[in-house]
């Protein structure tokens, strides 16, 4: 028999969660995306300098692919002590590593002064920023997921999504002020150091924050079962291995569903910086303004996307974000070579505002396709390997096009093709809104009393 759900956190009690999650993934995404900014931005001179821009740019962009690589590393580690221990323990120790590293890149030599040792030292802590992203995800979107009740999970789970536009926004927004004031060559001297060395403040805050939320009582509540069956002799497996052998399925749906988001997002931002000063020659001050305005909009709507999949469904909801991104491949790239500033920021919006059509219902989706005692290490599995096939690839990809064939036009059939994968995937998904967080086996059912209005465990298109 399915265990009763916990009864949800009073109102002021989920708020204060919800902006302990946020707080942290805006802080963690801040570092994370920092580093894509500047790697467009200044990185490629700094510590890959070469004579051909381009060239420079893409070798800057495979470091930042490093740090995707050691996001699932990240995901399976932070996963199982967070199955073991509780998520708010290793969200302390994400926000710790990852703050930690962005504050020390700020204070690196470049190659004009240590050659390179520059660049291996810089890989060095993207790695380590990989590694603590890998567990941060997953942790926060579960905290917010398993204190709240079934009937608005989406909406409160897309909080901690919002984190990413958040951090983006916060990154970009400095990276822009300094251009507004500062010389190009004074940017290049010393400027870029300073959004990187305000992360220690920004650590201290997350962590101030943090520190004072309560575990997840559905977590609790499985750990006193594990705890009860252990003192009867039973032997649980590690959360990893239980994954591959019982959650296999779940975690192919959650790379899908989460691969053209991955890759729509990271063209919408870091490989549109490059293109605009780069292919459009145009300033860096209005290619960061575009994705600033974006970003914004972007931030705000998330948790309405997150609200409507609580109404319609997480799959329907997605399926919009996912066919309107394939369609707006094309579109995108024709309004951003009109060099229109105002243009730009269309193309940059409409594109954002799409994308969280398919990242709102996102956590809420991916939390309720695993068992709690395996919840961290699924949730972080699936959507850490899709970062390395989408969100890792994305930028090296579009440039190498660009490089290659001058044109937008491969590009667009890129993106296109990403975002039907993700259509594919959530086509064939099964319903999840309304799972009980609290079973203890892979029962995929939903509340009877919902089963005949809302029809989720009938897939469209069946």
């Amino acid at each position: 028999m399915v265990a009763a759900t916990p009864s949800p956190k009073p109102a002021g009690s989920i708020r204060r969660i919800v902006a302990a999650s946020l707080v942290g993934t805006t802080i963690e995404w801040y570092d994370f995306f920092l580093y894509g900014s500047a790697a467009a931005l200044v990185f490629n001179s700094l510590f890959f300098p070469s004579s051909d821009p381009l060239v420079g740019t893409l070798l800057a962009f495979l470091t930042y692919a490093v740090g995707f690589a050691a996001r699932p590393l990240g995901g399976v580690v932070f996963g199982h002590f967070g199955d073991k221990i509780g998520r708010k323990k290793l969200l302390v120790l994400s926000l710790l590593m990852m703050g930690g590293a962005t504050f020390a890149m700020g204070l690196l030599p470049t190659h004009a002064s240590i050659g390179v040792w520059a660049p291996i030292l810089l890989t060095v802590l993207r790695l380590v920023q990989g590694f603590a992203l890998g567990g941060e995800w997953g942790g926060a979107v579960l905290l917010v997921s398993e204190h709240g009740g079934d009937e608005r999970r989406g909406f409160w789970a897309s909080w901690p999504q919002s984190g990413a536009p958040g951090g983006n926004l916060l990154a970009t927004g400095v990276l822009a002020l300094l251009a507004a004031v500062q010389s190009d060559e004074t940017f290049l001297a010393w400027g870029w150091r300073v959004p990187f060395l305000l992360s220690g403040i920004l650590v201290m805050i997350g962590l101030w924050i943090r520190i004072s939320v309560e575990e997840s009582p559905v977590f609790l509540e499985a750990q006193r079962k594990s705890a009860e069956a252990a003192a009867q002799g039973e032997k649980e497996q590690p959360p990893v291995v239980e994954v591959f052998r019982k959650s296999w399925r779940e975690v192919l749906l959650a790379i899908g569903t989460r691969f053209g988001e991955n890759i729509s997002y990271y063209i919408l931002t870091a490989f549109l910086l490059v293109y605009v000063t780069v292919h459009l020659d145009m300033s860096k001050s209005d290619a960061l303004n575009a994705v600033l305005i974006g970003s914004a909009v972007h931030f705000v709507t998330i948790p309405l996307w997150g609200a409507l999949s609580d109404r319609l469904g997480r799959r329907p909801v997605t399926l919009i974000g996912a066919v309107g991104m394939a369609a707006w491949a094309f579109g995108f790239f024709a309004l951003l070579n009109t060099r229109s500033f105002p243009v730009i920021v269309l193309a940059v919006t409409l594109g954002l505002l799409l994308h969280g059509a398919m990242y709102g219902p996102q956590a809420a989706f991916i939390s309720e396709l695993f068992d709690t005692k395996v919840r961290y290490s699924g949730a972080s599995m699936g959507s850490q390997l899709a970062s390395i096939i989408g969100g890792a690839l994305a930028p090296l990809i579009a440039v190498e096009l660009l490089k290659d064939y001058e044109s937008s036009v491969p590009i667009s059939v890129y993106l296109c093709l990403a975002s039907l994968v993700t259509a594919v995937t959530v086509w064939v998904a099964k319903e999840t809104r309304g799972r009980d967080l609290t079973r203890d086996g892979l029962d995929h059912s939903v509340p009877a009393q919902r089963t005949a209005t809302v029809k989720d465990s009938v897939p469209l298109g069946r």
